[in-house]
């Protein structure tokens, strides 16, 4: 006989049956797990979500210096736009630990409303420079709470024998959606297209995705999502169990539990080690812009070798991770590949002959490697939740989330005390340049007789005594007097600035490279935390642990459908 688990009732059951647009708005929640179809659209819907998600919190650094510009920001403020949104972020994923609460398809569902809501009508039409930073803060406070339901949504609806490929899915949404920004601004960002346009374009992809979701999302019961499933098969089982669960008795101590070495401590290492990730996102740009006179356009185009390969390797990594059944190897081994490439990135700093496809293969490979390790490492983290409570994974990854948040707060905002130059380049390097070209001729002349027009520039325009003036004629010339004049302003902003830019421009390659063995340093960090987080290093220790677990299963079923028949016999 199988096992047929007891039918429900009630409003919940009724909901998840057969949902009415209105019961749709709030009653998400689903009493027996759900079958393939329903349970891969449900996992579809995630995933999209956190490619929208990232494509709009992503698109402000796509067209950075058009912002600076526009509000007539430093670079240091434009920096601290990115420091209080995650700072705000990391404490938003704290109060999402209150998800298993609140519904995790409700954080998701109502925070891509008011995400697309403030990206559509807020954001770009921000009066000043603080109101941006508030409303970009605003955006990051609801993001930080979805980071933290998304990822416990693709656990629940992913048994662990298919949880990496899952995994790798869900984290392609900040890759792809990085690969969305790159690709659509390379396209359209323009003269036609400003940079509020392309923060309103991701905007309205926000919005539609929350009517797709608002209708179409679900989420497990409490009962159902608080216990551990390997496989499928143990579908029955886990619905029989969920009768008889104490949910609330479940959660007793959940922040407690969580305070363990393999929980903390791996969290912080995939933090560290993603920090040449962030800069990626945040800085790629302006490195390119500033090491090595990349326009805006072409730095993209770079970032979509980075992305492309990433996406591609999270998802295989995942699958094959899946199905050799451990997560181990593949971040060791691609925590060592990532060391070699970034060794290899930080090492061209300061070679400013190296060419785009040298920097294509080298981004690629960086995409490849941490691609192998960050799936199965999600993985891996939620079955380490799972080993401790599996009814506290909203709290575990609210955990992670605030870590990340974080360290990639402390990195915006420790990064320009590094790369000092970067100020003064972005601010006036254009400037700068700009007026080499128009004064050059007049540059030669002042060059040639540096006395005397110092001398001419003690006095203001007009005041100049007759006798200077008249020396001024015989030694440079009428015609060559009127040249310098005509190119004051430029003179002056070089007169002003130029010394600056210069010595920035010489230093900026060697500040960035530091930069870049600190990413290396945190890779390097990652690597021991490997060796505490649960899991297998050998596929046949894991086929056997499945063997037993299935034969565990099959026992606990056979009592359960025993019990029935005796007590029919009886």
């Amino acid at each position: 006989m199988s096992i047929s688990p007891p039918a429900t009732t009630g409003p919940d059951s009724t909901a998840a049956a057969a949902p009415s647009p209105l019961r749709a708005l709030g009653g998400r929640r689903l009493d027996r797990y759900p079958e393939r179809g329903a349970r891969y659209w449900y996992l579809g819907i995630v995933v999209l979500v956190t490619i929208v998600l990232y494509y709009q919190l992503y698109i402000q650094y796509a067209v950075s210096t058009a912002i600076i510009s526009h509000y007539g920001m430093s670079f240091m403020f434009f920096v601290y736009v990115s420091v209080a949104g995650n700072a705000v972020g990391a404490f938003s994923s704290l109060v999402a630990g209150l998800a298993d609460r609140w519904g995790r398809a409700n954080i998701v569902v109502y925070g891509m409303l008011v995400v697309g809501l403030l990206t559509t009508f807020a954001l770009p039409n921000a009066p000043g420079k603080v109101t941006y930073l508030l409303v970009y803060a605003a955006i990051a406070f609801v993001e930080g709470m979805v980071l933290v339901a998304t990822p416990a949504l693709i656990r629940d609806f992913s048994p662990q024998l298919g949880r990496a490929s899952a995994m790798g899915y869900w984290t392609m949404g900040p890759i792809i959606g990085s690969l969305v920004v790159t690709a659509v601004t390379s396209r359209t960002y323009g003269s036609s297209t400003t940079w509020q346009d392309e923060i309103r374009f991701a905007g309205i992809s926000g919005l539609v995705l929350f009517v797709i979701a608002l209708f179409g999302l679900r989420e497990l019961a409490p009962a159902l999502r608080d216990q551990i499933m390997v496989s499928v098969r143990d579908r029955a089982l886990v619905e029989a169990r969920a009768q008889g669960i104490d949910t609330d008795a479940a959660l007793t101590g959940q922040w407690r539990q969580m305070m363990r070495l393999d929980v903390i401590g791996s969290a912080v290492a995939i933090a560290l080690y993603l920090l040449l990730y962030y800069a990626a996102v945040g800085n790629f740009v302006v490195y390119f812009a500033t090491a090595f006179g990349y326009e805006t356009q072409r730095a993209n185009a770079l970032l979509n070798w980075y992305w492309g390969a990433n996406a591609i390797t999270l998802v295989a990594a995942g699958l094959l991770s899946d199905r050799l059944r451990v997560r181990k190897p593949f971040m060791l081994a691609g925590g060592l590949g990532s060391i070699a490439f970034t060794a290899w990135f930080a090492s061209r700093a300061t070679h400013a002959d190296t060419d785009y496809y040298t920097f294509a293969v080298i981004v690629a490979g960086i995409g490849v490697t941490s691609g192998i390790a960050y799936s199965p490492w999600m993985a891996s983290f939620t079955e380490t939740v799972e080993r401790h409570n599996p009814a506290a994974t909203a709290t575990g990854l609210a955990i992670w989330g605030w870590i990340v948040r974080i360290t990639v707060a402390l990195s915006a905002a420790c990064l320009p005390l590094v790369v000092n130059t970067v100020t003064p380049l972005i601010e006036h390097g254009a400037e700068v340049k700009a007026a080499s070209v128009r004064a050059a001729p007049a540059l030669k002349i002042t060059e040639a007789h540096p006395k005397l027009f110092a001398e001419l520039g003690a006095y203001a325009p007009g005041k100049v005594p007759p006798a200077l003036l008249a020396r001024a004629v015989r030694e440079v010339g009428a015609e060559q007097l009127q040249t310098v004049q005509k190119a004051a302003p430029q003179l002056k902003v070089l007169r002003e600035h130029g010394a600056e830019v210069q010595k920035a421009s010489a230093d900026n390659p060697r500040k960035w490279q530091t930069w870049w063995w600190v990413c290396l340093a945190g890779q390097v960090l990652f690597l021991p935390f490997v060796f505490v987080m649960t899991g297998r290093w050998r596929p046949r220790d894991a086929r056997r642990d499945l063997r037993a677990h299935e034969e565990a299963v099959a026992r606990q079923v056979a009592e359960m459908n025993s019990g029935p028949e005796e007590g029919r016999t009886a």
